[in-house]
């Protein structure tokens, strides 16, 4: 997506806004936020698992790679086709790692954090993504076209597979 140039997810727009003020990889500040984010778990009362940590660490060090190994795109058709493709492989992932079960990705955790506190699923992700989103515009990041179906188009596409991918826990009893 960072490569379209039309628009990024609202936390990326966050990560990119902080990695031009730094000068660092947008991979190193996707890492460095996940890890401030869990931070926030502690009075919300969140436990990281396996997949917390793995998400903080694996997303980053794939952000760098894949922006190390894919050059700059210019036809409109292909940078489209990236978009909708890292929309689609996002949403997959989030499916992936949600349904192992073994603890939620940081902005996934803070936002049912929240909800446990007694804020709807909705309200809490709206303010957590808008929030996201309104910093990274004031810190430079890209917003666009990308921005508006990645937020329209998350939600939906991560529900879709998500009983597909779920680990199915065995009941008391059975």
């Amino acid at each position: 997506m960072v490569r379209t140039n039309l628009g990024l997810g609202p936390w990326d727009v966050l990560h990119q806004g902080i990695a031009r003020h730094l000068h660092v990889q947008l991979g190193w500040v996707t890492i460095a936020v996940s890890a401030i984010v869990v931070l926030a778990w502690i009075p919300l009362r969140q436990k990281p698992g396996f997949g917390t940590v793995s998400n903080i660490v694996v997303v980053g060090l794939a952000v760098n790679a894949s922006l190390d190994l894919l050059p700059d795109v210019h036809p409109l058709g292909v940078r489209i086709a990236l978009l909708l493709g890292g929309i689609v492989l996002n949403a997959f992932a989030t499916a992936l790692y949600i349904g192992a079960d073994l603890g939620p990705g940081p902005r996934d955790g803070l936002m049912t954090g929240l909800a446990a506190r007694g804020h709807s699923i909705r309200a809490a992700r709206t303010a957590v993504e808008v929030t996201a989103l309104a910093l990274g515009i004031l810190l430079g990041g890209s917003y666009g076209v990308g921005t508006v179906l990645y937020a329209l188009g998350i939600a939906p596409l991560v529900q879709r597979p998500m009983p597909l991918l779920s680990v199915r826990r065995a009941t008391e009893g059975s």
